[in-house]
């Protein structure tokens, strides 16, 4: 039986946490941070999940993890 081919840009963007979530980075914390708030840019920077519709379709990508 053939591997699967882990898909690296995929593999780089998200992690699975211990009990089978998707984990992943907000966006919005490359440039323009100036016109955003500090509330707004604390919170970017907190992980954020995969929503449970795209979960199965993201692991696929990266079965090895």
């Amino acid at each position: 039986m053939p591997k699967i081919k882990t898909n690296k840009g995929a593999a780089k963007r998200f992690k699975i946490t211990g009990t089978g979530k998707v984990k992943r980075r907000k966006a919005g914390m490359r440039h323009i941070l100036t016109s955003k708030a500090k509330k707004s840019k604390r919170a970017l920077r907190q992980a954020g999940l995969i929503s449970e519709t795209h979960e199965r379709s993201i692991k696929r990508l990266i079965p090895y993890n």
